[in-house]
């Protein structure tokens, strides 16, 4: 659930790409598409997901309702996204779907790249919106982390006009309405979201892995490879132990820990890996792992076809990649415009059958199926999961001070650092 996206000509193992959970190699995605299916043998082929969830809109208070009541409509947008995580032209030019927006409404998009990870963006933005002042973009796009409650907690961001944003409650995944990080969306959207669970080597485990207790089977001893990334680490144990890592607490957290150091202490884990997990599972070092189910697609796009990637039975955690508005945007009303105008299946499908990301538009699936013709991401189960995946899905914990954080990082820092 961190850092950056793949292009789609210039593939490298050490871009931050690779740790977004649901990335394709943007090169030659329909055969890597095909190839992901040989590892999802166990998850049925969707239908066509629901949208909306019965929400409507919620009236702004009468000082934000004052504030967006008195904008004056521009014809620009600054967006800052991700590396690589929008659709684009074969040229590496152009962006479709800007294009088509500034069509429909005569607004120009600069389209910034500028974020490399949640909390070095967070860094670079805190001070200037702590002074009152403008960081020149009006939409941002931020991960379901620390960083995003902080965000909201320190008043940084712009309530939506939810008024303004029909298609997103007509047409949005009830996947991304009002998530425990952002009840009501009172501040966010979602851009994409993502999986993580598990990737192994039925040739070396000798079995199907089918739970997390598999990540702690003696007779892997040496062969399992776990994240060093907190959060994942530390779900991934809460999940073993039962535990909806949504609502868990911190005694949850040392019982999570504990069982962490257990399975360290017993020689089980290789390593506590960054993004070089995959290469540890394709070289054999490691035959089970947490896992980015993209990066099995990844593997096989390269040859690695025996990998697999599962939902376990206790389920996957889900993170999300949202948009919002932060205070000082000069074209806040233009950045609504985009929000509502992405919310369509026009436009989501054409993004999403690039990114092939989680889509969190369901609608968008008949437009890439029928319109765009392209099969392999209409029918991918990552792209659009069915509902019993969806059942299987589990939120991070939302941190609701410093100090919760804190807490967290405390507990399960020492299980990777010791």
């Amino acid at each position: 659930m961190t850092d950056d996206k793949t292009p789609k000509k210039h593939l490298r193992l050490d871009d931050p790409a690779f740790i977004r959970g649901l990335t394709q190699p943007r090169l030659s995605r329909r055969g890597v598409l095909g190839a992901g299916a040989l590892g999802m043998a166990a998850l049925a082929m969707p239908r066509f997901a629901r949208a909306g969830s019965g929400a409507k809109p919620i009236p702004l208070d009468a000082k934000w309702e004052k504030w967006w009541k008195e904008q004056k409509p521009t014809k620009d947008l600054v967006f800052a996204n991700w590396p690589y995580y929008i659709d684009v032209t074969e040229d590496g030019k152009k962006h479709p779907s800007l294009d088509n927006f500034t069509k429909a409404t005569g607004i120009n998009v600069k389209y910034l790249e500028v974020i490399q990870g949640n909390a070095p963006f967070y860094a670079k933005i805190a001070p200037v919106l702590k002074s009152g002042q403008s960081i020149g973009n009006d939409i941002i796009v931020m991960t379901n982390t620390w960083q995003l409650t902080e965000l909201m907690m320190q008043d940084f961001l712009v309530p939506l006009w939810q008024e303004k944003l029909p298609n997103f409650f007509k047409n949005a995944s009830p996947s991304v309405i009002s998530p425990d990080y952002d009840k009501g969306n009172k501040y966010t959207v979602t851009w994409q979201s993502g999986m993580t669970g598990i990737a192994y080597n039925p040739k070396l485990t000798g079995r199907e892995i089918t739970s997390f207790e598999d990540l702690w089977d003696p007779k892997f001893a040496g062969h399992v490879g776990m994240m060093s990334d907190l959060t994942e680490l530390g779900s991934a144990a809460l999940l073993k132990l039962g535990i909806d890592p949504a609502k868990s607490t911190p005694a949850d957290w040392k019982k999570a820990a504990a069982i962490l150091e257990d399975q360290k202490k017993k020689g089980l884990v290789r390593q506590y890996y960054d993004q070089s997990y995959i290469t540890a599972l394709e070289n054999g070092d490691t035959w089970i792992t947490q896992a980015w189910s993209g990066d099995v697609f990844q593997a096989h796009a390269k040859g690695f076809k025996d990998l697999k990637f599962i939902v376990p039975k206790e389920g996957v955690m889900l993170w999300h990649d949202n948009m919002m508005i932060p205070k000082g945007a000069k074209n806040p009303l233009s950045a609504l415009e985009w929000m509502n105008f992405y919310y369509t299946p026009e436009t989501a499908g054409l993004i999403e059958d690039y990114v092939n990301y989680i889509c969190p538009v369901p609608s968008a699936q008949a437009y890439i199926k029928d319109v765009i013709k392209d099969s392999a991401v209409a029918d991918s189960p990552l792209v659009f999961p069915t509902d019993d995946m969806y059942a299987k899905t589990h939120d991070f914990y939302t941190f609701k001070s410093f100090d919760e954080y804190q807490t967290w990082q405390s507990t399960f820092s020492p299980v990777v650092q010791g």
